[in-house]
Order: structure tokens, then sequence, then C-alpha cells
């Protein structure tokens, strides 16, 4: 586990480019999501404890939001040798047991993890129209207890976007399993 509030993109940053395949068997691209106000990157995988934790929260979010203007993508970069639950094919049998909403996309050479600066898993970046970042941190203040939920970080700043007001604070620190990369 680790809580982790030093990040490399900053408040304000471009979203870097990606062009990724998805479990789905598409490739997906920053500019496939152009027509959506705002874009939610989260960086995912299958094995922690924290995102199968904070999983239905994710998906209740992308679905209560993608009506509004958000679009929602996870990228799982993961080594999959050290990790097979994060292979692949365990990523595609997730999303359809679960019912995945949003593309679950594979990042192999784990470049695209490296230009966002993914800290954890889960790792959620919220962006704009200009696709500058708005925010990222935390999905809320409850893991572990979703009754126990008294702030909702994550979607206190998607609404503050939606009804164009600065989202504040931008950043929160982030919490989960550490980026597995490869050695």
């Amino acid at each position: 586990m680790a809580e982790l509030d030093r990040f490399s993109l900053a408040v304000g940053s471009t979203a870097p480019p990606f062009d990724l395949p998805g479990v789905d068997g598409r490739r997906y691209r920053l500019e496939d999501f152009a027509s959506n106000p705002l874009l939610l990157v989260a960086f995912w995988c299958n094995h922690c404890p924290y995102v199968q934790a904070w999983e239905g929260r994710m998906i209740e979010l992308a679905k209560a939001y993608q009506g509004r203007g958000l679009a929602t993508v996870l990228i799982n970069a993961n080594d999959p040798v050290a990790y097979p639950d994060d292979r692949p094919e365990r990523m595609a049998e997730r999303a359809r047991s679960k019912g995945y909403p949003f593309p679950y996309l594979w990042d192999e050479s784990q470049a695209v993890a490296r230009a966002y600066g993914a800290l954890v898993t889960p790792h959620p970046m919220l962006f704009g129209k200009d696709r500058r970042l708005l925010y990222q941190g935390a999905i809320d203040d409850r893991h572990d207890e979703p009754a126990r939920v008294s702030h909702t970080f994550l979607r206190d700043a998607v609404e503050a976007a939606i009804a164009g007001r600065a989202v504040d604070p931008s950043t929160r620190p982030v919490l989960g399993c550490s980026v597995k990369w490869r050695p």
C-alpha cells in the first residue's frame, strides 16, 4: 500500500497521447474521446485490493456521468509476468464479469503510465475539454467501508467541472498498490 502525493503531471498539464489496445479488441487513442467535455483516465489493474474496493464506485460514477459528458477509460500497465492476474486475458474476463461501462486498456510497454506519472492503482486523473488536468487523487475517503464515505473527492471534481467551477482541491493523495513496473 502506498499513499502518495508527489505527482509528475501537474494540474493544468495536457494529457499525454495514447494509442492502446482495449480488452474489447479495439484500439483507443486520446482523440477518440474528443467529443466528451470531460475525460477520466484511471490507472487500474485486477489484483489490487484497493482497486477491487473502489471498483463498484468507479463503475457507478462512470454510468452516472456518461450522459453528462464524462468519458472514462481505465489503463493497466502492470507487469503481467510478476502479476498474472493483470494479464490481458484476465483483464477481459474482469471487464466482462463486472460489466465495465468503459474501455479497459492494456499498456504493455508501460510508456503511457510513465508519461502520465501513474503512481498507484487506482490513480484517477480528470481532464477538461482542452484535455488539461483538472484533478488527480483519491476516489473518496473510505476505500474499505463504502457506507462510511464522507468525502467523494472524484465525484465532487466531476460535478465542479460539469458546472464550470474550478476543482478545489485539484489534487489529493492517491492510495493504492504501487504500479508494478517491469525490472
